[in-house]
C-alpha cells in the first residue's frame, strides 16, 4: 500500500501539538526548517500496513508571510502538496480559527477540517453542526479532544479512508473565492485591497457561524474566573513574581542544579580519575592523556553539566504553558516591556536570563517576530546568571566587606540596566526596518498533557546537548591547547603558556581600567570558556591552590586565602569594581555563545555577540574606574 503524507495546519494553541504526538509518539524528527530556528517535526505511524508520515506546520494565525511561521507554512503549501492537510481548529473559538481555513481554501489547498477541544466548547455551552460545516465549505469535517485515543483512532481512519480529490469547494465557497480574486485584480492601492479582502473573509465566516453554530449562555467560565486573579490587577503581578519564584527554586536550588552538581562533579572527578587511571595503564602518551582528561572530558563534561538544569527548566516551562497560563504572563508583562522596545513575550528571556544565558537565549524562540528574537537573544548575556555570582561575591568579600551584599546587588541592577538600553538601542539601529507585533491567544486553562510536555523537553534538551554540544566541544580543545602549550612546546607552568602571553597581551586593553596585570587578562580570557574559571584561574596564578571554592559558606575563607597573595595589590578597590563590573557584561560563555550560534544559525550574529558585549563592558567598566579615579574613589 502507497505511503499516505498528511499535514497538520492550524491557529496556536489550538492542540495541534498534543495531536502530532498522540498519533506518531516517539517516532518523529526533530529538526529546522530551512534559513530560520522555527522546529520542524515531521513523524511516522504504521496503520493497517500502510506509513503515514505527518508534518506538523508551525502554528500561525495566517498566511500572509509576514513572520517566520507564515513564512514556513506559505513556502510549504508552495513546494508540496500533501495527500491530505488537517485543519485543526479550536472549536471552542471557530469564528477567529476559520479565518485561516478560508486564506487556505483561498489557496486552492483542499483540507479536512478538524474540530478539535470539543469538550471545551461544549462546557461553553457551544454546539456545532457539522453537516452544515462541511455543506458550506464543501471539505470533509471531523472532530476530536485532542488528547484522547479515541481521537487517534478516529483520525487514522479518516487519513485511511479520505480521497482529497473527491471534494471541491462548494457553491458558496466558490464564490467567496471568486469574490477574493476580483477584488485582488480591481487594481485599487495594496491597502485598500487588503481591507477588503479581510472584510470580505469575515462576512464569509460570519454567514458560516450564523448557519452552523449555537451558543447558550452558560455565565462566567472556570477561565474567566481564574483570569480575573491571574490576568488583571496587581496582584496578577503578585502571583506570577511567586510562580516564577517557584520555578527558579526547582530547577536551579531543589532538582535541576543539585543534580546538575552531582553530575558535574562524577564528570570532573571520579570519571576524569579512572579516564587517566585506564589510559595509564593502556600506556596512553601524557600529552593524549591530558588532551582526553583536560581537554576533551572537561569540554564534553560542561555541556553535559548543564542538561539536567536545562531539563528540569524546560519540564517546568511546558508544564506551564500546557496549563495557559505562560500566554497570561506575556498579556501582564506587555504595557510593561513596551517601554524597554520589546513585547509581553520578551519577559521570559529575561527572567531565565537571571538563572543561566543557555535557556534565556533559547526561550527567545516564544517571540513573534525575528527583530524581537534576535534583541531578545542579545540582551541576556548582560544579565547576572548563576555562573557570574561566585565572581561578584568572591570580589566583594575581598575589597568591600561592609557593604558586599549591596554591590552585588548593584551589578544585578547594572546587568539589567544595560539590556534594557541594549534593547531600545538594538531596535532602533540593527532591527530599524523590522517591526515587532504582539499577537496573543489566551487558551482556556486546563490540565497538561504529560506525553507532550515530556516530548516537548526531551526535543528542546536533545537539541541543545547535539548542536550546542559540538561547539563547546570544539573551543574547550582550543583553551586546553592554549593553557598546555608555548612556543617551545608544552609547558608544565600555565604561566609561561600561550593562555598567559594572550593575558599578557590581553591586560594592556585594561589599563583605562586600572586592572593591566596578565593575570586578570587570563581570567578575562578563560570565563570566556565559564564565568566560574575567572575565580579558579586566579586562584591558580595566585598560587592560592587548586581546591578554590565558590560556594557561599566558603566565600570568605577564599577571599581571606586571596588577601595573603599578591593579588590584594594587584587590585584597589576601585579597579575591583571595574573588573566585576567588566566581568558582568562581557561576552557570553562559551556554551551561551554555541547556544547563540544554533539559535540565530549565523556565525555573524555569534560573533556580534560576543564583540558588542565586550565593548559595551569596555566601556562601562572604563567609565567606572575614570569617573570614580575623579572623584577620588582610589
Amino acid at each position: 500500500m502507497a505511503a499516505l503524507s498528511v499535514a497538520l495546519t492550524g491557529n496556536p494553541n489550538t492542540g495541534k501539538s498534543t495531536i502530532f504526538n498522540e498519533l506518531t509518539g516517539a517516532r518523529q524528527k526533530i529538526g529546522n526548517w530551512p534559513g530560520v530556528t522555527v522546529d520542524k517535526k515531521v513523524g511516522y505511524v504504521n496503520y493497517k500496513g500502510r506509513t503515514i508520515s505527518v508534518v506538523d506546520l508551525p502554528g500561525t494565525y495566517s498566511i500572509n508571510a509576514h513572520s517566520q511561521e507564515e513564512v514556513i507554512v506559505s513556502d510549504y503549501f508552495k513546494e508540496n502538496k500533501p495527500d491530505i492537510v488537517l485543519n485543526i481548529v479550536d472549536a471552542s473559538n471557530l469564528e477567529r480559527n476559520l479565518f485561516l481555513t478560508v486564506q487556505l481554501m483561498e489557496n486552492g489547498i483542499p483540507l479536512i477540517i478538524n474540530l478539535n477541544m470539543m469538550d471545551e466548547a461544549e462546557r461553553q455551552g457551544i454546539t456545532i453542526d457539522k453537516k452544515k460545516l462541511e455543506q458550506a465549505f464543501g471539505m470533509p469535517v471531523t472532530n476530536t479532544v485532542g488528547r484522547s485515543n479515541k481521537s487517534v483512532q478516529i483520525l487514522l481512519d479518516v487519513f485511511d479512508n479520505t480521497r482529497m480529490s473527491d471534494y471541491h469547494p462548494s457553491d458558496i465557497m466558490q464564490k467567496h473565492i471568486d469574490k477574493i480574486n476580483q477584488i485582488k485584480a480591481s487594481g485599487e492601492s495594496p491597502d485598500k485591497i487588503d481591507e477588503e479582502v479581510i472584510a470580505a473573509r469575515y462576512d464569509f465566516i460570519d454567514q458560516v457561524m450564523a448557519s452552523a453554530v449555537t451558543t447558550k449562555s452558560i455565565g462566567t467560565t472556570f477561565t474567566d474566573k481564574l483570569d480575573s486573579w491571574l490576568a488583571n490587577g496587581f496582584q496578577s503581578l503578585i502571583i506570577m513574581l511567586a510562580m516564577f519564584y517557584l520555578l527558579f527554586q526547582i530547577t536551579f536550588n531543589w532538582i535541576g542544579q543539585p543534580a546538575a552538581d552531582v553530575l558535574g562533579d562524577f564528570l570532573t572527578g571520579d570519571f576524569v580519575d579512572w579516564a587517566k587511571e585506564s589510559m595509564e595503564e593502556a600506556g596512553v602518551a601524557p600529552l593524549m592523556q591530558s588532551l582526553v582528561a583536560d581537554g576533551i572530558i572537561a569540554g564534553v563534561g560542561a555541556v553535559i553539566g548543564f542538561v539536567p538544569l536545562i531539563f528540569t527548566l524546560f519540564f517546568c516551562l511546558s508544564f506551564l504553558d500546557g496549563t495557559g497560563y505562560m500566554a497570561r504572563v506575556a498579556f501582564v508583562m506587555d504595557p510593561i516591556m513596551r517601554r524597554a522596545g520589546l513585547t509581553g513575550k520578551g519577559i521570559m528571556p529575561l527572567i531565565m536570563g537571571f538563572g543561566c544565558g543557555v535557556p534565556a537565549i533559547m526561550a527567545a524562540r516564544s517571540m513573534d517576530t525575528n527583530k524581537d528574537r534576535m534583541i531578545s537573544i542579545l540582551i541576556t548575556p548582560f544579565l547576572t546568571c548563576n555562573a557570574k555570582v561566585p565572581v561578584m561575591a568572591l570580589f566583594a568579600a575581598m575589597f568591600f566587606p561592609d557593604n558586599a551584599a549591596n554591590i552585588v546587588f548593584s551589578m544585578y541592577f547594572i546587568g539589567l540596566a544595560v539590556a534594557i538600553i541594549a534593547a531600545k538601542v538594538l531596535g532602533n539601529t540593527a532591527f530599524k526596518e523590522e517591526q515587532s507585533s504582539f499577537l496573543l491567544e489566551l487558551p482556556p486553562y486546563r490540565m497538561p498533557d504529560m506525553k507532550t510536555v515530556l516530548l516537548e523537553t526531551w526535543d528542546k534538551g536533545k537539541g541543545y546537548l547535539v548542536k550546542a554540544g559540538t561547539i563547546i566541544f570544539a573551543m574547550s580543545v582550543a583553551i586546553w591547547f592554549l593553557s598546555t602549550f608555548n612556543s617551545d612546546g608544552i609547558t608544565e607552568d600555565m604561566s609561561d603558556s600561550y593562555l598567559a602571553s594572550i593575558g599578557n597581551a590581553t591586560s594592556t586593553l585594561f589599563a583605562p581600567q586600572g586592572f593591566n596585570t596578565w593575570e586578570a587578562g587570563a581570567a578575562v580570557v578563560t570565563g570566556v570558556l565559564a564565568k566560574e574559571a575567572v575565580v579558579s584561574t586566579m586562584g591558580i596564578l595566585y598560587e592560592v591552590g587548586d581546591d578554590v571554592s565558590t560556594e557561599d559558606e566558603d566565600l570568605d575563607d577564599t577571599a581571606s586565602q586571596f588577601m595573603e597573595t599578591s593579588m590584594a595589590t594587584s587590585f584597589t578597590p576601585l579597579a575591583a569594581l571595574a573588573f566585576m563590573v567588566f566581568t558582568q557584561l562581557y561576552s557570553p560563555c562559551v556554551t551561551a555563545l554555541g547556544t547563540i550560534k544554533k539559535e540565530t544559525q549565523s556565525w555573524k550574529w555569534t560573533g556580534f555577540a560576543f564583540v558588542y558585549t565586550c565593548s559595551v563592558a569596555w566601556i562601562v567598566s572604563m567609565l567606572v574606574y575614570q569617573v570614580g579615579h575623579l572623584f577620588g574613589f582610589e
